[in-house]
């Protein structure tokens, strides 16, 4: 049941993530021998889909293609490289991480389906798959980033169903890591503030944004990097909807924040340009029908959220 009427793409996990019973090895052996058990596929970060068939036979978007548990953990080889996702009622979910160099749909996973980058496949793929995906890779990144102790620098080992990695020198533990940034919508006079950064494809613009600091509320970060970014002063924050994004493993808060005037001049550092819109303008920028090729990202993304929730509202 969700718990807000507002669900960005990656969210929405259908899974229930029984953590209470991931450091149970013989639970967990015994769901990988499940025949019922099932495990979604990772090749360098993509994940394994098929196509989803409208009733004319044609594609309308695609969806995981899952393989029986046995096979992934094959695939993996042992441990290090198999994650368990939780329950779909009673089916156990696992995903594998592969990482070689020729594609697995040309080999062993010939005939099951292909593997394409996530981001775009998101855009036509059942919402709950998207986080079951969103949360497999991020975990696998995690894993990728985090395989030498920080305390010791001995190599870790995986552990409780691969959500934790063990120092087997010092024992240290280690846990992942998700890091929150704060995206806003400056909103001030019936106008909201875009920006652009100098790497983005030409024309685009969207909300301000930055990683949340140690020992900084959320409300604070939003202040900082409005008057960092744009110059600009926050009066009031109000937060609107989250989203887990998977590049490697952040948690994106949308805010709406009111300032004080629209003095707003970019950095030149992070933002080459900012640029005020209208209630009118904002709507025609995110269906991409503004002119001189102005547009927003994507709706996956939850700066366009953001976007369209303002321009709407």
């Amino acid at each position: 049941m969700p718990l807000s009427i507002i669900t960005n793409t990656f969210a929405g996990n259908p899974l229930n993530r029984d953590s209470e019973r991931r450091g149970d090895e013989v639970f967990i052996a015994e769901k990988l021998a499940d025949a019922e058990s099932l495990a979604v596929a990772l090749w360098n970060g993509k994940p394994l889909v098929e196509d989803i068939l409208g009733e004319d036979g044609k594609p309308t978007g695609v969806q995981i293609a899952y393989l029986r548990a046995d096979m992934a953990q094959d695939l993996a080889g042992g441990s290090e490289k198999l994650l368990y996702l939780g329950l779909w009622k009673d089916i156990a979910v696992f995903a594998v991480d592969i990482d070689t160099a020729s594609d697995p749909a040309e080999g062993p996973l010939q005939g099951l389906g292909r593997f394409e980058e996530l981001r775009g496949a998101a855009a036509t793929m059942p919402q709950a798959d998207a986080g079951i995906l969103a949360t497999a890779k991020s975990m696998f990144e995690w894993r990728r980033r985090h395989r030498w102790c920080s305390a010791c620098g001995q190599k870790t080992e995986v552990a409780d169903g691969g959500w934790k990695r063990i120092c087997p020198a010092c024992d240290a533990e280690h846990f992942p890591r998700t890091d929150p940034v704060a995206i806003m919508l400056a909103i001030h006079d019936g106008k909201c503030l875009l920006g652009r950064q100098a790497a983005w494809p030409a024309g685009m613009y969207s909300a301000l944004a930055g990683f949340i600091e140690p020992g900084e509320t959320i409300e604070e970060a939003c202040a900082r990097e409005l008057h960092e970014e744009a110059g600009l002063k926050a009066t009031a924050v109000r937060y609107h909807s989250s989203q887990p994004w998977p590049w490697p493993s952040s948690l994106m808060m949308g805010l709406m924040a009111d300032v004080e005037t629209a003095d707003a001049a970019p950095d030149q550092t992070e933002l080459e340009a900012v640029r005020w819109f209208t209630k009118e303008e904002a709507a025609r920028l995110i269906k991409g029908e503004f002119e001189d090729g102005l547009f927003a990202p994507p709706p996956l993304a939850i700066a366009h959220q953001l976007i369209k929730a303002w321009a709407e509202g």
